[in-house]
């Protein structure tokens, strides 16, 4: 018990001696602790955001459903392309036909194919004008695979989806912009100049992959086309297997079917590669990784660069804080203070000051994790590992730091140190 309680008297004069001298050297102590501040708080920061993005991705994806994969026109890919098909040869993919849409769709392993093109328009009702809004075209399968939340009114039918008809299905917010307080079900709005009735309002759960929260309108995809002007081209395909076999078989399965209908129609010969892109969610998520694991160790980087910087600036505190207590640390050693004590209470003074930067980079973090949450589509929320690895980040970097003018201090000869002046 006795022993107990010396270490613990060792660790509050070590957190009173950090924290006096913080106050004798206000300035090279603010350096050392806004080093570990800003390094913690992007630890913090950029933890919270990717937790934020992880969960909006898996949301998404779990939106469409496990299974379903994507046939599109242009793969995801990374080369360098210039806009010439020389650079990018997929530029030469022709445009998914309505035929081959048919034929995928009378496959027995295949459940539901939607189509999907996106396009902007400038939408107006009255005096209110929303330049350059998003503007989706669905085929009649939209909820089928997605399952968008409509209230009030409806979704169009399937008989609208192929007759083209101008109707509209507007997003809450889209809604609130335009009408305000009132009833938008049954109005007119214009589209580029083409009139379009609203039928139904849907929620936009929107995420980091979809761009965010802004005014969105579903339109049936051949409306699109017809009145509004998108490039039927630009078409890509959204298909759901049947799974009346394992979901993962049923997937692999769908996938060959559609990938030998589609190469039997274009007449692809079998050493040829293929002119479409089949992407799977797993591709998606590859993708996704690729792009935010570099964003995500340039964060982690730069946050190592400021726990350095503290760091830096714990050796000169506390190698001046060992000067000026030179002859202390001599009475303190000829009263029978052993090595061992000296360190420690060196290695808590620096822990101390670390402790604090990490404290107030965790709450700096906490304060920006709120700012993204509620203006972005970020729904950013900090894991309790980033809190524990970011409090241990700046402990360590305090006790390695700390450890030379600590070492330093605990080998003092105590003679010389009571003759210093």
């Amino acid at each position: 018990m006795s022993a107990l309680s010396t270490r613990l008297s060792a660790v509050s004069e070590g957190v009173r001696i950090a924290i006096d001298a913080i106050g004798a050297n206000k300035v090279r102590a603010g350096l050392t602790i806004l080093g570990i501040a800003v390094g913690v708080f992007v630890v913090v920061a950029i933890s919270a955001a990717v937790h934020g993005i992880n969960q909006s991705v898996a949301k998404d994806f779990a939106s469409t459903g496990p299974t379903t994969f994507f046939v599109s026109r242009y793969p995801i890919s990374f080369e360098n392309c210039d806009g010439s098909e020389n650079s990018c040869q997929w530029l030469r993919n022709p445009p998914i036909r309505s035929g081959e849409v048919e034929a995928i769709r009378r496959l027995p392993t295949v459940e539901v194919v939607g189509e999907r093109l996106d396009w902007g328009a400038r939408v107006s009702y009255r005096n209110t004008v929303l330049s350059n809004t998003s503007v989706e075209g669905y085929s009649a399968e939209w909820t089928l695979i997605s399952a968008p939340e409509v209230y009030p009114g409806r979704a169009f039918t399937q008989s609208e989806a192929r007759t083209g008809a101008r109707v509209a299905v507007i997003s809450t917010l889209m809604a609130e912009r335009l009408f305000g307080e009132s009833d938008p079900i049954g109005k007119s709005i214009s589209m580029n100049n083409a009139p379009f009735e609203v039928i139904g309002v849907f929620k936009d759960n929107s995420s980091f992959l979809t761009g965010g929260e802004r005014p969105k309108a579903v339109v049936p995809i051949t409306a699109l086309i017809r009145h509004i002007g998108a490039r039927e081209g630009d078409v890509a395909l959204a298909v759901k297997p049947r799974e009346n076999l394992d979901p993962t078989l049923a997937r692999e399965v769908a996938i060959d079917d559609v990938t030998a209908t589609l190469r039997g129609l274009r007449g692809s010969r079998p050493a040829e590669e293929s002119s479409f892109a089949i992407i799977t969610q797993d591709k998606l998520l590859e993708t996704y990784d690729k792009i935010f694991g570099m964003f995500f160790l340039v964060m982690i980087a730069l946050s190592g660069v400021g726990l350095i910087v503290g760091g830096v600036g714990v050796v000169a505190i506390m190698m001046i804080s060992v000067t000026e207590r030179t002859r202390e640390i001599g009475v303190r050693k000829a009263l029978g203070a052993t090595r061992a004590t000296i360190l420690w209470q060196f290695l808590v003074e620096a822990a101390t000051l670390t402790g604090i930067g990490g404290a107030i980079g965790l709450f700096v973090g906490w304060v920006g994790t709120v700012i993204i949450r509620n203006v972005t589509p970020i729904d950013a929320s900090i894991p309790p590992m980033a809190v524990v690895a970011a409090l241990a980040a700046s402990a360590i970097t305090g006790i390695l730091f700390g450890m030379l003018p600590a070492s330093r201090a605990a080998r003092l000869d105590p003679v010389e140190a009571l003759r210093y002046e």
